[in-house]
């Protein structure tokens, strides 16, 4: 026996072979009972509807198909194992339709093909899988504004380069983080919006010649716009890419901010200290509190930008045709990414609500930090007129010559400026003890600094209302979405019901 004939002998000489059942279709079945059987038994349902307002079927046909909608059991659906008998999930269910109504039943898939129908399917999941997202983001997004609201006057060193910078606190970064989650709660929001329009109608993909109405698809199954261009509604897979691209700046702007929390979380750095229910301990050394929340976020985060890219790359290589067998492959990997997204959203608003600040030690730290020392240089373009560099010059002497004294900031004395001064300009300052102590207090530095975005305790109170009212026109979006999806699935439910008998 030669070796094709081997591998026949193995493999079967009639689709699908067993390697290609065990590689592609069975883990593809599996997903698509998982995932996509709910909106399937939808746009059935929209379909039958349709092709009944549009009569090209009679209303007695339609009762006879609904009722067969309403037969399927789709429990054991959910449960069965891939035979191989029906290529995917598709076939199944239109087998059983056809046993339950008989050829009639066949009329359901009237100007309609496995593209359309597969891209409307994957974009009605995505769309529920960036509601859960989204929804979660909200959540951590009320609790940063809690928690800035809770720290607009808790003092801490802001770094650039990692190194000692400017007094801020600790609201003005986190402050920062909601502005930068806001921006991908937007990202989230236009990818539903691409993601949120119908390919049902175009069919395999030139539309049919049959009087089916694209609208109304649209309007049963919660779209809000229809994919105008036929060939574009099977052969586009931005919308998958945009949602892809989205979660994948999500992650890692989530991924930089946990960075910050584990450093902030070590003894060295003392700033803060995570909750017993987020911290595992040592199994050999006892004193040892591990931050494994903000461990597996950092993880679960680089895994999310994983598989985004995977999808990315997917899309890449596929030509600009029907992709429906092939988004069985690229779906699974943005459902895994939002999954994540939406787990790591709630985690970091659980640890983030339950963590401990070291408020006294922030504040000592930065009372005896040089970061306080440009306003000394302001002050001094101020009191004595000098330019900017000029007073640069001066107070960067006054850092060298009281480290090398071994003074912290807060112990910068008058005559150390004055000396640094006359070396400069040939003078002493218009310095006063009290000039030059308002100077290097972090709590002034803050204060005063209230241009919009500053740190000043009272900016950082507008900048809170106004992400607040964001907030309320973020959640009033997402309940809108959801409740329109709701209303549109229940009123399908209801119609086939009524048409059933049931």
């Amino acid at each position: 026996m030669g070796y094709r004939e081997k591998w026949m002998e193995t493999e079967g000489t009639t689709f699908p072979g067993k390697t290609y059942t065990e590689v592609v279709l069975e883990p593809a079945f599996n997903e698509a009972k998982a995932h996509l059987l709910s909106p399937m038994m939808a746009i059935n349902k929209a379909h039958l509807i349709m092709l009944e307002k549009q009569e090209l079927i009679t209303h007695e046909q339609a009762e006879t198909i609904a009722q067969a909608i309403r037969s399927l059991d789709l429990e054991a659906l959910k449960q069965a194992s891939y035979t191989g008998q029906f290529e995917d999930l598709f076939f199944q269910v239109e087998h059983q339709l056809l046993e339950h109504a008989g050829d009639i039943a066949g009329n359901l898939h009237l100007a309609r093909s496995r593209n359309d129908m597969g891209i409307a399917i994957y974009r009605m999941v995505l769309r529920e899988k960036l509601i859960v997202t989204l929804s979660s983001a909200l959540q951590l997004n009320e609790q940063l504004l809690l928690f800035a609201k809770e720290h607009q006057d808790t003092l801490m060193i802001g770094y650039t380069h990692t190194q000692q910078a400017q007094p801020t606190t600790l609201a003005h970064y986190f402050m920062a983080v909601v502005d930068s989650l806001n921006r991908d709660i937007r990202r989230m929001i236009a990818a539903y919006k691409n993601c949120n329009r119908s390919s049902m109608g175009a069919a395999a993909l030139t539309t049919s010649g049959f009087a089916v109405s694209r609208e109304q698809m649209m309007e049963l199954l919660a779209f809000d716009e229809l994919i105008d261009n036929s060939y574009d509604a099977i052969g586009g897979a931005d919308y998958l890419g945009e949602v892809a691209t989205a979660i994948q700046l999500a992650a890692i702007n989530l991924g930089r901010v946990v960075q910050d929390m584990l450093l902030w979380c070590t003894q060295e750095f003392g700033a803060l200290k995570v909750a017993a229910p987020y911290v595992q301990i040592s199994s050999i050394m006892p004193q040892k509190r591990n931050p494994v929340s903000f461990e597996h976020m950092r993880a679960l985060l680089s895994s999310c930008v994983g598989n985004t890219n995977t999808v990315l790359s997917m899309i890449h290589n596929t030509p600009f045709g029907d992709i429906v067998d092939t988004e069985d492959d690229m779906q699974p990997y943005a459902w895994r990414s939002l999954a994540i997204m939406d787990k790591m959203y709630r985690l970091f608003a659980a640890v983030i609500g339950t963590m401990d600040v070291n408020k006294e030690m922030l504040r000592e730290r930065t009372q005896g930090s040089f970061a306080t020392v440009t306003e000394l240089a302001d002050t001094l373009v101020r009191v004595d007129g000098l330019s900017f560099r000029k007073a640069h010059h001066i107070v960067s002497d006054v850092v060298k010559h009281s480290l090398a004294q071994g003074l912290a900031a807060n112990e910068i004395t008058l005559s150390i400026v004055n000396e640094s001064a006359r070396q400069h300009i040939g003078r002493v300052t218009s310095l006063t003890e009290q000039t030059l102590r308002e100077a290097l207090d972090p709590v002034h530095f803050v204060e005063i600094r209230s241009l919009p975005g500053g740190p000043s305790p009272k900016e950082i109170s507008r900048m809170i209302e106004v992400r607040m009212k964001d907030h309320s026109g973020f959640a009033s979006w997402l309940g809108q979405a959801e409740g329109s999806i709701q209303a549109a699935m229940k009123h399908l439910d209801q119609v086939i019901t009524e048409w059933s008998g049931c």
